[in-house]
C-alpha cells in the first residue's frame, strides 16, 4: 500500500491513485480464506484503480493469518492482515477495526490525527468492498459492482447476486484417498441431504432476488457476503449516528441495520444485475435453523424495536412477508385440524376446486427451480411434485413460530453464538426427537379415533361439530383464495426475462 504519487505543478498537489479496499472479517477461516482471495485475484479492475485487501483475523486460534498472507503472495494481491484479540463484537468489531485503521478511531483518548500519508490514502479510497471469508466473487463481479456504484452519486451500496455453492458428490470421493477425511471436513463434498438443503437455499435466494429485481432492484439488506459501498455513505452513517464505525452490534442482522440507516439518510441500496458471488450454504437442518433463527429474529427486532430509530421504504414489504408466512402457517394448521375432525366424524367431502391452489403452487415452484442458477433435473421434478417446497416451508414455519414466540416472551438469545456453535458441532439438532414425538402423538390420536369411532360418527356428535367444520372450511377457503391470487401474481412476474 505504498502507491503514493506526487505531482509537481503550480499547486504542488500530492495524490494517490484511486483504489478499492476490501474488508474481509475472518474468524478461524484457514480452510476458506485462500479461495476467497483467489476470487479477488481473478478480478478485472477498473482503469487506473488499485485494490487493497484487509483481512481481519478476528480472535483466531488457527492459521488464518498465515494462510491469508501466503494467498496474497500467491495471487499477487496487496494484502494486509489485521489481528484482533479480545474482540467481543464478532463480525461487527472486526469490520470496524479495519474502518478505524483507515479513517481513525473517534474514541482515541489522545485524539491522534492522521498523518499526511494516511490522509492521502483515505482520500484515494473510492469504494469499500465488504466480504465474508467463505465467499468467492465470480470473474468480473468487482468491475460490475464498481460500474453500478458509479452510475449515480446517491448510490450508497451495491450488492452482488448470491448463489450457494453446491457440494460435490460425496460418493465421488475414493475412500482410499489419503485425504478423504480432510476433504470431507472442508465442506467441499456432501451427501444427498446436504446437496438437497443447498438447492433449497439456492432456490429461496433466487426467489428473493427475482422479486427485488422485478421491483426495481432496490434491496432492504446489503448482504455482508459481497457488497460494494461508497465511503462517503458509510462516513455519513458514522457522523449522523455518532458511531465509532459504520457497523453496529445492536442487531443480529448488522448488514440489514446498516442498509436501513443508509436508506434513512437517502442513499440508494441496490442489487447488481451482473455481479455474482458464490457463498457457502448451511448443509444440515440444525445449522440452517440456527442461521435462519438469527436472520429472522434480527429482522423482527428491527421491525418492532422503536429504540433503534431506523426505517426503510421496504418496511411494508417486510410486514407483508410476515403476514404471508403467518397465513401459510394458519392454512396448514387449519387444514390439518379440519381434515382430522372431518375424517374422525365421517363428514369429509372432496372438492375438485382444491386442485387449483395445488396446481398454481406446482407451476410456481417449477418456474422458480428453472430460474435458479445451476439447477438439476431432480430439483425441478421435486419442485413440481411440491415435495421439496413443502418440507422447506415447514422448516421455515417452525422458525417463524419460534422467533415470534421468543419476541412476544421478550426472550432474547445470542443468534451469532447459536449459529457458530451449530456450525462447529457444539450443539445438536432435536429434529429426530421432534419427528418421533409427532409420530407418537399422531398414532395416539388415530388409535383413539378408531376406538371411539361409533361415538364420533353418531348423529348427535356430527350435528354438534358440523357448524364449526363449515365455518372453518369457509375461513380456509378465503385464506386459500388469497394465497392463490398471490401465487398467480408471482407466476405473472416470473414470466419476465430476469435472472436470479
Amino acid at each position: 500500500m505504498n502507491n503514493q504519487r506526487v505531482v509537481t505543478g503550480s499547486i504542488g498537489a500530492s495524490y494517490m491513485r484511486p483504489r478499492i479496499v476490501a474488508f474481509i472479517p475472518a474468524h478461524n477461516e484457514e480452510k476458506s480464506i485462500r479461495d476467497c482471495l483467489a476470487g479477488l485475484g481473478d478480478q478485472l479492475l477498473p482503469n487506473n484503480v488499485e485494490l487493497d485487501v484487509f483481512v481481519i483475523a478476528d480472535n483466531c486460534t488457527d492459521r488464518t493469518k498465515e494462510k491469508a498472507e501466503l494467498a496474497g503472495d500467491e495471487f499477487d494481491l496487496n494484502v494486509k492482515v489485521l489481528v484482533t484479540e479480545g474482540n467481543k463484537q464478532r463480525k461487527v468489531g472486526a469490520l470496524n477495526t479495519a474502518w478505524k485503521k483507515i479513517y481513525g478511531d473517534t474514541l482515541d483518548l489522545y485524539n491522534t490525527t492522521l498523518t499526511k500519508y494516511q490522509q492521502l490514502y483515505k482520500e484515494s479510497i473510492k469504494a469499500i468492498l465488504g466480504m465474508d471469508a467463505d465467499s468467492r466473487l465470480a470473474p468480473k463481479a468487482l468491475i460490475n459492482l464498481w460500474e453500478d456504484l458509479m452510475t449515480s452519486r446517491n448510490i450508497g451500496g451495491v450488492m452482488a447476486k448470491y448463489t450457494m455453492r453446491m457440494p460435490k458428490k460425496k460418493s465421488s470421493l475414493s475412500k482410499d484417498d489419503v485425504h478423504y477425511e480432510e476433504k470431507l471436513a472442508s465442506g467441499e463434498y456432501g451427501g444427498p441431504i446436504a446437496r438437497w438443503w443447498t438447492h433449497q437455499q439456492k432456490q429461496d435466494m433466487a426467489s428473493w432476488l427475482l422479486d427485488l429485481q422485478y421491483h426495481g432492484g432496490s434491496t432492504y439488506v446489503l448482504g455482508g457476503q459481497a457488497t460494494l459501498f461508497r465511503p462517503e455513505a458509510l462516513q455519513n452513517i458514522v457522523e449522523e449516528n455518532k458511531l465509532d464505525g459504520p457497523w453496529q452490534n445492536d442487531s443480529d442482522v448488522e448488514d440489514m441495520l446498516l442498509t436501513w440507516q443508509l436508506q434513512k439518510s437517502n442513499w440508494k441500496t441496490l442489487i447488481s444485475p451482473g455481479a455474482r458471488c458464490f457463498v457457502d450454504s448451511m448443509r444440515s437442518y440444525h445449522t440452517y435453523r440456527e442461521q435462519r433463527n438469527k436472520w429472522k429474529s434480527g429482522t423482527v427486532d428491527l421491525l418492532t424495536n422503536g429504540n433503534l430509530d431506523v426505517r426503510t421504504k421496504h418496511k411494508g414489504k417486510l410486514w407483508r412477508s410476515q403476514i404471508k408466512t403467518l397465513c401459510d402457517l394458519l392454512i396448514r394448521l387449519l387444514f390439518i385440524l379440519l381434515l382430522s375432525a372431518a375424517l374422525a366424524t365421517d363428514q369429509f367431502y372432496w372438492s375438485w376446486l382444491w386442485i387449483i391452489p395445488i396446481a398454481l403452487a406446482s407451476v410456481l415452484n417449477i418456474m422458480l427451480a428453472v430460474k435458479t442458477p445451476m439447477h438439476r433435473p431432480i430439483d425441478v421434478i421435486l419442485a413440481g411434485l411440491l415435495i421439496s417446497p413443502e418440507i422447506y416451508l415447514w422448516v421455515n414455519l417452525i422458525t417463524f413460530s419460534q422467533v415470534w414466540l421468543e419476541r412476544l416472551a421478550a426472550n432474547k438469545k445470542d443468534g451469532w453464538a447459536n449459529q457458530y456453535n451449530a456450525e462447529n458441532g457444539k450443539t445438536r439438532s432435536k429434529l429426530g426427537q421432534g419427528i418421533l414425538t409427532g409420530f407418537a402423538f399422531t398414532g395416539m390420536i388415530v388409535v383413539l379415533c378408531i376406538y371411539f369411532r361409533d361415538y364420533l360418527t353418531s348423529p348427535s356428535v356430527q350435528q354438534a361439530i358440523y357448524p364449526y367444520l363449515m365455518n372453518g372450511w369457509i375461513l380456509l377457503t378465503y385464506l386459500t383464495i388469497y394465497q392463490s391470487l398471490y401465487m398467480f401474481y408471482q407466476i405473472w412476474t416470473l414470466r419476465k426475462p430476469i435472472q436470479a
